[in-house]
């Protein structure tokens, strides 16, 4: 079938899984022979990462909602020819859509929401996600209800594609070896998270959990963002300087998911299908984390991983203690959860849905 010229624009200036979704879709969709393109902000992190992925990113000023970045995907548009627009963040879907009205020949635009926060009820909310988007994509089943039940926006126009991770390359490894690559004690306990530093993702919550738990078990925290300044105080104020590694942004997460034990994501808002969670049970971690969101599509209490209430740093503590004195539970979860994740959450499959999607908006085959 021909190859598709497709154009992903994104404003946000973060990283974190949506902007590893969008390089980990666009390098897949240039292996199946398709031109990819990226248009975001010159002083973004994803403009910087791009060139890691192979994905060629165009430098444009779409970071807020101005004329100046409206003006420059009006231009940009009208000298290049595309056969899809993916949209992601609300800034650059606003301003691509603008743009695209003002030219005489649109590109037809889907829309990924990528996130759980509620969308605007209003006219202009209707607007960009029923009228100047020819088809949305959420990445997963909530948020796909939460469009249709809470904004009435059109069922058959809206899609879940939930994101796919490499199952072989994310399996379980040996946990001693990684502990001594990183300088990780051998007979602790560790428990980990793999997430940007923002609030909401729940890191103060896990250390507040913490001073629950008995001091042979320690903490992971991978990742970078925000909060580091206000977790580092904190980690100091609860008196676990010994317990807890703030480990930093890490180019390859896989082998400090498997020096842990236990992986916890207490998040308590805007959760889709978290990426990091899917990893950690690629890699047989059993998880405890929260009902937001999406993230019931992976985590089924007692089964899959232990849910425990959003904010509450006892019910969180417990159960993590539970996990680190019950090996069989361990096991089984783990071994649960990453048949899941293999059935549910193949990356070729997300490729595969993504590719029919772009096909049947841009009615090219």
């Amino acid at each position: 079938m021909k190859p598709l010229r497709i154009v992903h624009t994104e404003s946000s200036l973060g990283w974190g899984g949506q902007e590893i979704r969008i390089l980990s879709e666009s390098q897949g969709l240039m292996r199946r022979g398709h031109d990819v393109k990226l248009l975001c902000a010159p002083q973004a992190r994803i403009h910087a990462e791009a060139a890691n992925w192979g994905v060629p990113a165009i430098a444009l000023p779409i970071d807020r909602k101005r004329p100046v970045g409206m003006g420059a995907l009006h231009y940009w548009f009208g000298a290049n020819t595309s056969d899809i627009i993916n949209t992601h963040s609300s800034t650059d879907s606003w301003l691509t859509a603008c743009a695209q009205v003002a030219l005489s020949r649109p590109t037809r635009i889907v829309r990924t929401r990528h996130i759980s926060a509620p969308v605007s009820r209003g006219p202009l909310s209707r607007w960009l996600y029923m009228r100047s988007a020819a088809y949305v994509v959420t990445a997963g089943e909530a948020l796909k209800r939460e469009l249709v039940e809470r904004n009435g926006f059109r069922a058959n126009q809206i899609e879940s594609v939930p994101t796919g991770i490499d199952a072989g390359r994310f399996r379980p490894g040996e946990r001693a070896t990684s502990r001594a690559k990183f300088g990780l004690p051998q007979d602790q306990t560790l428990v980990g998270i793999v997430a940007t530093l923002r609030s909401w993702k729940g890191h103060a919550v896990l250390l507040d959990a913490m001073k629950h738990l008995p001091e042979q078990i320690g903490l992971v925290i991978v990742g970078d963002g925000p909060q580091r300044e206000a977790l580092e105080k904190k980690v100091v104020e609860l008196g676990l300087r010994g317990r807890v590694r703030l480990q930093g942004q890490q180019a390859d997460v896989l082998p400090w998911l498997r020096a842990l034990d236990i992986f916890a994501l207490p998040s308590y808002a805007n959760e889709g299908v978290p990426q990091a969670l899917v990893q950690a049970m690629l890699v047989e971690l059993p998880c405890v984390t929260t009902a937001v969101g999406g993230i019931p599509e992976l985590a089924e209490h007692e089964r899959t991983a232990l849910v425990v209430p959003p904010q509450d740093a006892s019910a969180l503590a417990a159960a993590i203690e539970r996990l680190a004195g019950n090996e069989g539970l361990r096991r089984e979860l783990g071994e649960a959860a990453r048949k899941h994740c293999v059935e549910g959450y193949s990356y070729e499959r997300m490729i595969e849905r993504m590719e029919n999607i772009f096909r049947n908006v841009s009615g090219i085959f």
